[in-house]
């Protein structure tokens, strides 16, 4: 009798836990799943998901019983935006005349942590589910908003941290004599390949994801030799090197090397451009949208409308060579009437003023910027087996791209994070 009433216990034990495997499953019915590799809309197809994957996208799918519904037929789905140049931890009020030096002496790591609170959650909302966050966090900051989105602590994209930034002396700024180390702690100065591997190896074991070189901001830059140094240390973790770089032959150096991505790319010449596109190395496009640049004008040599013409001009060039573009926002500073997300979303007119189409727009902000961070298989599409970073939107995004500024559902690892359908 008591073998029986255990076996009766253990046999309802295994029903409730089947019941409850069924029930995580979650189907979403859809006017269109749309494919940003192939530049295809799929009407009225389901998508399947169960714990934080994909497992079936089907016109007529197999939707077993205890499978929450939801109704998503009014809107158009795709995969989750991403930004593979972004400061999450860096809010620059130009209006107070802080500016960028004064930030970074004024603003501890726990303020820039929590600004980087405020701009993930904007940033996730905004339907961006994965960032690569490239350095200026003071004292890690990215690594503990990392953390604290992954503990579910707070919401926010998936991110990919670069910690501090590894430079040449003197970084991205001049310093003085006296204050030699006043840009600390954003900055590694890294000038001997051991100081390299140092800086490097510090990173890593405070928990970046990624490297960041600074190549050419000085008079003195990295050689191809010093990145390529760079590039393999980093390699022997498993991580990749993003290289920041303003001048051609930055640019060169950095191809030389091998790097993951091309950050910014200003000052490149067609010819160089022509060398990317061969190479097929990630062009991480930062071509500021006109609304970003007034807001930073203080931080600019030239005017808002100068810069802007001329980042058009470079995206531009580099659609017309082949190159592979990836999306990178690089906002730092608050700007009017726009929160992180929304700023970041305001850069779809220079790349449509480049000539990119809704596809290859679409393509930057997501597949492409999947393969620059090294998701190929995870990231980027909607795909069974793939992680459940989905969005919703209004209308099909290849008819009219400014769809994407219309985000009103937003999943990520198959949790649903925004909801304003009604």
């Amino acid at each position: 009798m008591k073998i029986q009433r255990t076996l009766i216990i253990a046999v309802g034990m295994i029903l409730v836990f089947s019941t409850t495997l069924i029930a995580q499953i979650t189907a979403l019915k859809t006017k269109g799943v749309l494919d940003p590799a192939e530049g295809k809309l799929y009407k009225d197809y389901w998508v399947l998901v169960k714990g934080d994957e994909i497992i079936d996208i089907n016109k007529d799918p197999d939707i077993p019983q205890n499978t929450k519904v939801i109704d998503l037929s009014d809107h158009i789905v795709m995969p989750g935006l991403m930004d593979t140049h972004t400061h999450l931890a860096w809010h620059i009020n130009d209006r107070k005349n802080d500016g960028y030096v004064l930030s970074i002496v004024r603003e501890p790591t726990a303020y820039r942590a929590i600004q980087g609170v405020q701009n993930a959650r904007d940033m996730l909302l905004s339907g961006f589910t994965t960032v690569r966050d490239v350095g200026n966090a003071a004292n890690y900051a990215d690594t503990a908003l990392r953390m604290a989105i992954e503990d579910s602590l707070v919401i926010g994209p998936t991110i990919y941290n670069a910690g501090r930034i590894i430079s040449p002396f003197g970084g991205q700024r001049f310093v003085i004599p006296e204050r030699q180390g006043f840009t600390q702690p954003e900055y590694y100065f890294a000038d001997t390949r051991a100081e390299i591997k140092k800086a490097i190896r510090k990173n890593i074991h405070f928990g970046a994801k990624l490297i960041k070189l600074v190549v050419d901001d000085q008079k003195y830059i990295y050689s191809a030799e010093d990145i390529k140094f760079a590039v393999e240390e980093a390699a022997r973790a498993g991580l990749k090197v993003a290289a920041h770089c303003a001048t051609n032959r930055g640019v060169r150096n950095a191809i030389k090397a091998g790097v993951a991505s091309i950050e910014h790319g200003f000052g490149i010449t067609r010819e160089t451009m022509k060398l990317l596109a061969q190479k097929q190395i990630p062009f991480v496009s930062t071509t500021f949208s006109l609304p970003v640049l007034k807001a930073m004008a203080s931080d600019l040599s030239n005017t808002p409308e100068e810069d802007y013409r001329s980042g058009i001009e470079t995206l531009k060039m580099a659609y017309e060579e082949g190159v592979f573009v990836a999306f990178g926002s690089d906002v730092i500073t608050m700007v009017p009437g726009m929160n992180r997300g929304e700023a970041a979303l305001s850069y779809i007119e220079p790349f449509q003023k480049a000539g990119a189409t809704p596809k290859q727009i679409l393509q930057a902000f997501t597949i492409n910027n999947s393969k620059t961070i090294g998701l190929q298989g995870v990231r980027g599409l909607l795909k069974k087996g793939w992680k459940a970073d989905i969005i919703a939107v209004p209308d099909n995004p290849l008819d009219d791209i400014e769809n994407i500024k219309k985000v009103q559902w937003v999943m990520k690892n198959g949790k649903i994070v925004k909801d304003q359908i009604k």
